[in-house]
C-alpha cells in the first residue's frame, strides 16, 4: 500500500475521532428574572412566531434630530442626546455608528432599568466638512426594532483663506 493512502486514512480516522460528544452533561434552565443579562438580549415570540414587543426593552428619545445650526469649519459640535427606557426590561446598548469617521458616538455602558434615562453622546468634528452637513448615527439595543437613529444637522462655513 502507498504511504500516502496510509496517511490519508490515518488523518480521516483522527479528525472523525475528534467529534465533540453531543450529548449533554447538563441542562440549562431558563432564568426567571426579566431583567437577567439573557431576558435583555433575548426578543420574546409568540406563539405564532411573532415577536412579543411587550417583553422588549423601548427607547424613546426626547429628541433624534439636532440642528446646530450654522458653525465654523474645524468646530467641534457636542450633543447629548437623553432618551428613556419606556420598556418592562433593562435597556441595554450594544453599539453606536456613525455615518462617517468624523463623527463619533459615545453609549451608555450600564443597563438602563425600566423607566430609567440615559445620554447618547455624540461629537461631530467639522475640519474639511463645509456646506450643508447631515451625519446619522445608528444605535443598536436590546429593542424592537434593534436599530434606532439620531441625526446632526447643520451647516459649516469655510475658514476664510489667508
Amino acid at each position: 500500500m502507498n504511504w500516502k493512502w496510509i496517511i490519508l486514512l490515518t488523518t480521516i480516522g483522527w479528525f472523525g475521532s475528534c467529534q465533540a460528544d453531543k450529548t449533554p452533561e447538563r441542562q440549562l434552565e431558563a432564568d426567571p428574572d426579566p431583567n437577567s443579562p439573557s431576558a435583555m438580549i433575548n426578543i420574546p415570540v409568540d406563539e405564532n412566531g411573532q415577536v412579543d414587543a411587550s417583553k422588549v426593552a423601548r427607547i424613546e428619545f426626547d429628541s433624534v434630530v439636532y440642528n446646530f445650526g450654522t458653525v465654523k469649519e474645524g468646530d467641534i459640535v457636542e450633543k447629548e442626546f437623553s432618551f428613556t427606557n419606556t420598556g418592562p426590561v433593562s435597556l441595554i446598548l450594544f453599539d453606536a455608528k456613525s455615518t462617517c469617521g468624523c463623527t463619533v458616538p459615545e453609549i451608555p455602558k450600564e443597563p438602563i432599568p425600566p423607566g430609567g434615562r440615559g445620554v447618547l453622546g455624540v461629537k461631530f468634528n467639522t475640519s474639511a466638512k463645509t456646506g450643508k452637513q447631515s451625519k446619522t448615527v445608528t444605535v443598536t439595543a436590546n429593542t424592537f426594532p434593534a436599530e434606532s437613529r439620531v441625526t446632526l444637522r447643520g451647516e459649516v462655513l469655510p475658514n476664510p483663506k489667508y
